[in-house]
Formats: structure tokens, sequence, C-alpha cells
């Protein structure tokens, strides 16, 4: 076997709606090609041998073992490494359990698609599924160890991609309210909400967070004088620079026993408290020396370790923390007892569960020796051994919810000092021997105010009720269910995407709202290029998603974004699906126009509940889309007599019809007129009626999102088919004595559409310089030569400066050949060359004729139209007057398209 190509998915895709992070291996099984498992010597047994958690999937028979009866009684290679992939993850402790499997048109080359939590573990998991299932087939078992390094393997990505205990809460509780969330590609940031709308964390500092505070409580000695200014119990203590100030240090605080500690240290880091000895006292030094150069020496105040977690100036949790212990049982030693402690699968390594395993340090024997004990050492039965001074979950310590035991004086005492500090999330470290008691009773103290403080403890209490923490914090960030959400508005199609894109930004800018939008051309923000280029992917969209002064999305949605990587967002409030015909088949296995189709139709299918899928009417494959979706259903049509869109204006639905020569939304008895089409500069004065179908998709698109019919009019009087706004899509140039027209045209259908418009030139010639792209079907370029020849009369025939792997003249082989059959005597010409067509077509254009050129490079269709002194392309009004010294008037035009 052998793994031809590898890609991950981040959203909603060709494979599920609802499953958006998906693998996808394309496997050549090579000399497997048609050997089914129960003809392969041994491998079942030895598939069981490796794997004999295999019993618990279920696959197509539905029943335990069904998938092992599957293997036994005879399946493919590539379902086998399906089911291999997402059994690694699950023993890795990464719980996946979507997968799918399909020939492709190639025999023997499979798509084998797994669901995975973290991509790298996913990728990993198909290529040892490959492996492991080879190894089998070639020497009849997989070798243990081999087995075990691909879970360890597996387990060290998803420990290493583990965003941290309190990241992940946050985030849970985001996704329960249905916020979405993204990862920023610096300082562990992660974005909650879009756009406008967004709010930014880093573990547990928000962007409410403010720096001052976190200054402050960074600041240990600062904060305790501030906090002691006010009145609130802390601990007596002082900074030190010099190791010969820390005698008189001692002696500052009362004497012993004393606490040292980094003036700017966490977690624990560098801290010995308890310290009853002048020898003691030099070797803490030292430790708290290696975190920080000033060092606090304080008074050790006995009593328990309690975190009081406030957040928006609430206590919301509290937690008492217990130093790492372990109980005697009579027989064990301590060395032992720390083995066996560390075997509960609730204790990781750092933060990656919910407690920490027991390490030793020199601080541990210290404290075992002040017990009477060593490792070796076997504790009587029920005594407590404490290994830890701290009471730091990172150093193995444990937790008691104490959250309803806390007095309400200490309650007030903790919420009034994180006001003083200035935090909107902070822990407060309280010790007292009593918390249910107020500090002032038993000489309580708080030692130290926390930012960024953990929320492990809180969340999983070793003791104790669950607190939902993160849910404080999200109520904080987006109060009364403030809206987290930007709208989202994506278009797709054969044809017509990028214009219908722009030209629905461009109505919705009418709103005075900030409008982001990608199209294969760049993306935009309000009126600025941010980036230029084919933007259709999801990276183009979290551009638009992340910004924070977007207030609407649009995006265009392409196939090969949503192939590649699927959509970049997990739900829309409207999208749009403009027409579905033959175009890129073969390429990335969508090989018939039904699969594009159901490519497209993701786009329908990840529209909210509540949202719009606007659809085509006119469009069979597109209408049959609305069967797919939950959301609202809107159609667009060119028919006013369409029985679909009747019935479903019947049944209270809405949609866009162009009848009598007007665009108008029709809702049950209802019908609001926007323009007439003639009006509107995109249609070409009703000539294009392609670009009426797209400006009723994008009316429709607005105003199922409550722009009004004013404004949508506004933006559709506004909007031309111009260099500006719609680049290389019906820019139309006026060169004296003839004109010129650039439109990207470069399938079947979008040539059809476009000769609509062309053979209403009724003066001069219709001259034609065409192509396509080289990663079409031969069939593909045999058909645009059949279009051309009934579009215009005379053809230049060029090639794309990029073949995309075809020989040099095989493209223009073809449409030639196309041109011939469809009419063996028409007049054509072939230059290879894109730039040499083009000049060669607008050098000989006779006086009243219209020069087509459907580029590879739009810019430099252009800009060779420009050199000849035309700098700006031609205004509505121009074309208008044209049209009556042509003879053609806009009327006679509609009625013709009509």
């Amino acid at each position: 076997m052998r793994i031809l190509k590898i890609q991950t998915l981040r959203g909603p895709n060709y494979w599920s709606i609802r499953r958006n992070k998906l693998i996808i291996m394309r496997l050549d099984l090579e000399n497997l090609a048609e050997t089914p498992s129960n003809e392969i010597p041994g491998f079942y047994e030895g598939l069981v041998e490796a794997l004999p958690s295999l019993e618990g999937h279920y696959c197509s028979p539905g029943c335990r073992g069904g998938f092992l009866m599957r293997v036994r009684e005879g399946t493919m290679m590539g379902h086998i490494v399906e089911h291999v992939a997402l059994e690694l993850q699950e023993l890795a402790g990464m719980h996946v359990g979507f997968g799918r499997t399909r020939e492709t048109a190639n025999p023997g080359i499979y798509q084998v698609v797994i669901e995975y939590l973290n991509e790298e573990a996913g990728r990993y998991a198909g290529r040892a599924a490959v492996r492991l299932c080879q190894s089998i087939i070639d020497r009849g078992r997989y070798p243990k160890a081999e087995l075990e390094q691909d879970i360890q393997d597996l387990k060290d990505f998803w420990r290493d991609a583990s965003l941290g205990p309190s990241t992940e809460a946050i985030i849970k509780e985001a996704e329960k309210k249905g916020i979405p969330w993204m990862p920023l590609p610096a300082r562990f940031l992660i974005q909650l909400g879009y756009g406008i709308h967004q709010k930014r964390i880093q573990a547990t500092m928000t962007n409410n967070t403010g720096i001052l505070g976190v200054e402050l409580a960074c600041d240990k000695e600062a904060t305790k004088r501030i906090l002691d200014a006010n009145g609130v119990p802390v601990p007596r203590g002082t900074v030190i620079n010099f190791f010969d100030d820390l005698e008189e240090a001692v002696e500052y605080v009362g004497g012993y026993p004393i606490v040292i500690k980094p003036l700017d240290g966490n977690h624990g880091r560098g801290i010995t408290i308890d310290i009853r000895t002048w020898e003691e006292a030099e070797a803490a030094y030292e430790i708290a020396r290696q975190v920080s150069r000033s060092i606090i020496v304080e008074r050790y105040y006995v009593g328990r370790d309690h975190r009081v977690l406030v957040v928006n100036g609430k206590v919301v949790a509290v937690a008492e923390r217990v130093p790492a212990h372990v109980i005697g049982n009579g027989k064990s030693t301590i060395a032992e007892l720390i083995e066996e402690t560390n075997k509960d699968p609730n204790r990781g390594e750092g933060h990656d569960n919910v407690l920490t395993k027991i390490e030793l340090d020199r601080n541990s024997y210290q404290l075992l020796d002040r017990q009477g004990y060593t490792v070796n050492s076997v504790p009587p039965k029920g005594d407590i051994c404490y290994l830890r001074a701290t009471a730091n979950l990172s150093t193995g310590g444990s937790a008691v919810d104490r959250t309803d035991e806390i007095h309400p004086e200490n309650i007030w005492l903790a919420q009034r000092v994180v006001r003083i500090i200035g935090l909107d999330v902070a822990g407060i470290d309280i010790v007292t021997s009593d918390i249910s008691r107020p500090l002032r009773e038993l000489d309580g103290v708080i030692v130290e105010v926390n930012a960024a403080p953990g929320f492990r403890m809180h969340v999983a209490p070793s003791i104790g009720k669950s607190r939902n923490v993160a849910g404080a914090v999200m109520d904080m960030l987006f109060p009364h269910d403030q809206s987290s959400r930007i709208p989202i508005l994506t278009v797709t199609g054969t044809n017509g995407k990028t214009t219908t894109t722009r030209l629905l930004a461009h109505i919705y800018k009418q709103t005075g709202k900030v409008v982001g939008y990608t199209t294969t051309d760049g993306t935009y923000i309000g009126d600025f290029l941010v980036e230029s280029g084919d933007n259709t992917g999801p990276q183009s969209a979290h551009v638009i998603l992340q910004d924070p002064t977007v207030e609407v999305a649009v995006l265009e949605s392409a196939r090969g974004g949503i192939l590649r990587s699927g959509l970049g967002f997990e739900n829309a409030n409207v999208g749009v699906v403009l027409n579905v015909s033959a175009d890129h088949l073969g390429i990335g296995d969508i090989d018939t126009i039904e699969q594009l189709a159901h490519l497209k139709s993701v786009v329908a299918e990840a529209v909210f509940p509540d949202g719009y899928a606007v659809l085509n009417a006119d469009d069979q494959r597109v209408a049959a889309m609305a069967k797919k979706t939950k959301a609202n259903i809107a159609y667009f049509t060119m028919n006013p007599d369409s029985e679909l869109v009747r019935k479903h204006i019947q049944k209270g639905g809405v949609a866009a019809v162009y009848e009598h020569g007007y665009l108008s939304i029709v809702k049950g008895d209802w019908t609001h007129q926007i323009e007439r089409a003639e009006n509107i500069p995109l249609t070409m004065g009703a000539r294009a009626p392609f670009m009426i179908a797209n400006a009723l998709a994008a009316s429709l698109a607005a105003f199922v999102q409550d722009v009004t019919i004013d404004q949508i009019r506004a933006g559709l009087r506004s909007f031309r088919a111009s260099v500006s706004q719609t680049p290389g899509r019906m820019n139309l140039f006026n060169l004296g004595k003839h004109h010129a027209l650039v439109d990207y045209a470069h399938n079947p259908a979008s040539y059809e559409a476009l000769g609509s418009f062309v053979r209403n030139w009724t003066t001069g010639q219709r001259i034609g310089v065409v192509g396509g792209p080289g990663d079409r079907r031969d069939e593909d370029f045999v058909t645009l030569g059949k279009l051309s020849v009934d579009i215009f009369d005379y053809i230049i025939v060029k090639e794309d400066d990029d073949t995309r792997g075809r020989p040099r003249g095989s493209a223009s082989d073809l449409i030639a050949q196309g041109i011939t059959q469809a009419r063996p005597n028409y007049r054509f010409e072939s230059i290879l060359d894109e730039t040499s067509a083009i000049n060669k077509a607008l050098d000989i254009a006779p006086e009243g004729s219209l020069v087509v050129i459907l580029p590879e490079s739009v810019s430099r269709a252009i800009k060779l139209i420009k050199i000849r002194g035309i700098q700006e392309d031609i205004q509505p009004q121009q074309f208008n007057n044209n049209d009556s010294q042509n003879g053609v008037s806009p009327s006679s035009v509609v009625n013709t398209l009509i």
C-alpha cells in the first residue's frame, strides 16, 4: 500500500457537516486492489492479536464485533485502515468514532476519512494504521513494541496540544453556549466570538484584564503593601536583594518559622515554607534566588491553604489545597505508596490531567526528615506523610471544595481585595485554620493575589462539588446573552460567485456597517484591500472573522477551499447557491455533476436552522438542496411562472423574481418591486440575464438579513461591472471605433451565459479570444470550441501561460477540434501566447465590433486595453447611448431575453 496524499479538514465539508475535524488519506492499495481481507493468509488473526479492542467496533452489521465480522468475511484494506486509525486514537485517549472509506474513479485508490481531535495525531494515526496493516500482511503480526510506541507518540501529540485545564474549561463553556472560538497564532491567545463582537483570553486572563492589575499582582511585595495600607490582613515581611540582608530580615519578621519565596515566582516555584533554622534559611534563599533576584522573607502562618476565586467582582469558588501526601497502610514504604498513588488515572504530567503525579525534590526529603521518615520508611496505618510543604496542584497537591463553607465576611474581604488590586479574574490565597470563620478571629492572612489563576482545583476538585467557574467568565465576557457572532453570508456556485459576493457586500455597505468579504481576487475590509489573490478558502474567511472591526462577513466559498479544508466556520446566517454545472470535474475526486452538487450543498447545509438557504429555483440540482438543509428556504428565479416558487410563496415562503422587467421580492400576497433591470448597471441595460440572476440572489440574501428595500435598491444602482468593483467580470471598454469586453468565463456554463449577452451585439463583428484552464478534461475543451462558434463571428484560440501539466498546444488543439466539429468551414486561428492573441484581436477589430477576451490574467488583459489610450471602463450612460446608436433599445433587449 502507498499513501498518495493526506489532507486536513477543519470545518463543514463534503463528508460531514457536523464532524468538522477530519483527515482524508488518499490510499493506493497497489497489489491489494482486488484482494479482500479473507484472502490474505493470517491477516484476521494478526489483526485481532494486535488490536483486540477492535471487537468494540460495530460497523455495518450494527452489533458489537461487526467490524471484525466484516474482516473475517472479507473487506477491502482501505476500510480496515480506517478502523485501525480510529482505534489507535481511542487507545491514546482521543475519543473519535466517525470514518468513511470510498473507492475513487481510479480502481484500487481509496479515500480513507477519519475523525481526529488533534491534527498531528490524526495524520500520524493514518500513517500508523497503514504501517500496522502492511506489517500483518507481510509478517503476520505487528510487533508489540511498535504498537506501544505508536500509542505513546499519539499520547504525546495529544498532551502537547492541550490548551490547559483552565482554557479548556472556558472553551467547553463557550461551545455549550454556542459561542464560536478559534486559536490565534501568538501567545496562546484564544478568540471567542467573531468580528466586532469578539473577546480574547490567554489562559484565565481576558481582554477585560487590566495591565496595571496584572503588574501589581505579579509584584507580591507591592500587593502586600497596598493591601496592608487598606487594612487587609497580610503576612509581616520584607524584600531583600542580597544574602547579607537575610539575617536582619528574619529578625524583622519576628523570627522563625518563616517563609522564603521569589518576588515574581508562580506555581509554587522557589518557595520554601516553615523554615525553622538558619541552615534551612540559607538553603531556601538559594532556591528562591534561582527564580528571582529579589527575595521575600515572611513570617510563616500556621493554617490551611485556601484559594478563593473571584470573577467579575464576585466570589465564585473556594478550594482548600492540600499538599502532596500519602497515607500509611502499615505495610508499604513511602516510595511504594507514592508509586501506587501515581497510578491514579486522574494523575498526569504537569497540567494535562485533573491531578499531577507526585515527584520528590530536595525539599521533599527535608520535609520527610522533619517528620522522622525516609522514602524507605513504612508509616503506620492511617498516618499522613506530607511530601511537599506547599499545596500547589502542580506539585502533586489535591483540592477540597469549600465554596459553601466560606464565611460572608471573608467573601466581602476577598471581593474588596480584588477591587483594590484591579483584576477581573483573580485567585486569592488565604491561610486560615477555618475558612468558615472570619479571618480576624483566627489570625488568618491573605498571602497572595494571583492574576490568571488556574481553574483546575475548582473544576475537578479531589473532594467535593465541581464549580462552573468558566460559566462565570463567559457571563462576564458576554453578559445578558450579548451576541458573540456577526452575520455570515456565504456564496457558492459554479459561476457568478465573485460578482454576487461583491454585489452583496456592496448592498450591505448601504446599512453603514463595516463589511469584510473574500473573493477570487482578494480579501477586503470596508473599502480596502487586505490581501490580493484567490482568497476563497477558510484561511481567508478567518482573516475576516478575526478582524475586530468587521460587523458583517460576506464570504465566497469555492469548491477548492471546501475540498481542501472545509468551510472556515461552522455555521452561516445565509448560504447562497447560485448554480451547479460541469467545471473542474475530474479534479479532487469530484468526477460527476452530482458529486459537485453535493459539494456545493455544504454551503446550504451549514446554515443555522433560523437562517436562510438562498437557492436558484431554475437549477434543478440547486433547488433539490432544500431537502438537505434545516434552514429556511428562499428561492430566486428568472421565471415568474415557476411552479416551485409559486408553491413556495403560497406556503408563506419568500422569493426574488424577475418579472415585467423588474427585480422583485415576493412573499405571500405582497410584492416589493426593487428596481427595473435596465436601471441596474450590472445587468448591462438588462442585456445580461446571468447578471440579473446574480442581482436577484444578492438582493434576496440581503433582504432575509433585514436590509431594507431602499438600501438594496441603492446598492444595485451604484454597483457596476467595472474594473474597480468586479475585475474580470463583464468589464466593457469603449475604444472609440469598437468595444472590448473582458470576462473570466472558463467553463461551458459561463460561456453560455456570456453568449446570452454577446449575441445581442448587433453592429460589427463579434470576435472572441478564447481558452480555458489546462486542468480540465479533454471533452470540456471540445465543448468550449463548439459553444464559441455559436457566440462569435471570428475566434482566436489562445492558451494560458500555466498549462497545469498539459503539453503546450494540447488545449488549443482540442478547442479547435470542437470548432471544426461544430462548423467545418468556420474562420479561426490559433495564437498560443495570450498577449499576442489579445493584441491581434484588438488590431483587426473593424468599426462597431466587439472584442471579447476570456483571459487567464485579467489584470494583463485590462492593461493591454488601457495601453491603447483607455483609462477607465465604460460608464453606464455611455453604454445606453451606444445602444441607441446601434439601433438596439433596452426594452427590445429585455423582450428578447425573456
